[in-house]
């Protein structure tokens, strides 16, 4: 039983969010509900978009996730967890608004390919347009040691972007062929295995047969319910 309270920015899709509510309870070592972690979900579809804010082109998110932070600590959480990847873009003054650790959804990545053994060499990405272009990945995961290829411009207009957006239209069964083509690229470009670096690629990626993959993925949304698991059980 622990009685720190995990603080959930989310809505960033909403559908990504629940699903991490769903990981962060079945990842949990627990037999009984007092087993189970304190967590509470800002769950707020109204965040503007975070990728056509990172380009210039839409309304700031900022305030919307300042809003959602003040909403968490008046609830008492101790640590908040993002099931977003682009909104870390905006990572800094939400850290100065929390005064709350923010556990990084990039270092739970990093964490996760640890786990299954990938400590070093090629790797694939894959991510909204926004989290690309920002680095957010490369930046650190080059810094540890790893090198990182990318879908190229074509492949992110043709297949992933129109993919996400299908996930956030709640037409997830669309979203697998693409993804999966897009994955098993990178695995030709030499990746020994591809990070799912935005949280609604992990359901389209789901909506088919995992053996299809010829390297292994590593879902975002696990590896931040794992830190989370770890930070409030530690």
């Amino acid at each position: 039983m622990t009685d720190k309270v995990l603080g959930v920015l989310g809505g960033m899709g909403p559908l990504a969010s629940a699903h991490f509510m769903l990981r962060l309870t079945l990842l949990t070592p627990a037999e009984r509900d007092q087993d189970h972690i304190p967590a509470v979900l800002w769950s707020d579809p109204r965040v503007p978009d975070r990728t056509a804010a990172s380009l210039s082109a839409g309304p700031d998110p900022l305030p919307w996730l300042l809003r959602g932070i003040e909403g968490l600590k008046a609830a008492g959480c101790g640590a908040i967890a993002i099931p977003c990847n682009t909104a870390h873009g905006w990572l800094d003054p939400m850290m100065r608004a929390a005064g709350m650790p923010i556990l990084h959804i990039v270092d739970a990545a990093a964490t996760e390919l640890r786990r299954i053994g990938i400590r070093r060499g090629c790797i694939g990405l894959m991510g909204t347009a926004a989290t690309l272009a920002m680095r957010l990945y490369q930046d650190r995961l080059e810094a540890e040691g790893w090198q990182v290829v990318e879908p190229d411009p074509e492949q992110m207009a043709r297949l992933v972007t129109p993919a996400i957006a299908s996930v956030k239209a709640n037409r997830v069964v669309e979203a697998y062929a693409p993804l999966a083509e897009v994955a098993n690229s990178l695995a030709a470009r030499g990746a020994t295995a591809v990070v799912l670096g935005c949280t609604e690629i992990p359901l389209g990626i789901q909506a088919g047969p995992a053996d299809a993959f010829q390297v292994p993925v590593v879902d975002t949304i696990d590896a931040l319910a794992r830190v989370s698991i770890a930070w409030a059980l530690g």
